[in-house]
């Protein structure tokens, strides 16, 4: 493997900003849209049906899962969990093999 040159490193930095950048339009957009859509909710029935939560839900799931991609926020999968999973089924491997030929 070759190492990488600061170009790469310099692309790969201005790529994740790009993404960040993009979250945070994102989120500016849906908080503006949600509240004109709250607005037109109370100016038509008065909150005697919140309709707006509806959408704000479901951008909401989106903005959140836009989030976690812009911000590299895996919970259940860590830096190192691909190697340290290689590890664990190599080693479950080897113990079962070891156990076949005894």
């Amino acid at each position: 493997m070759e190492p990488e040159n600061k170009d790469s490193k310099y692309f790969k930095a201005k790529r994740r900003v790009a993404e960040i950048k993009k979250f945070y339009s994102s989120l500016m957009f849906y908080i503006i849209f949600i509240a004109a859509l709250a607005g037109l909710n109370y100016y038509i029935n008065q909150w005697d049906y919140p309709w707006f939560l509806w959408a704000a839900f479901g951008w909401g799931i989106g903005i959140f899962f836009q989030a976690i991609k812009a911000f590299r926020w895996m919970p259940f999968i860590g830096k190192d969990w691909e190697e340290r999973k290689l590890k664990q089924f190599m080693e479950e491997e080897e113990k079962n093999n070891k156990n076949n030929w005894n």
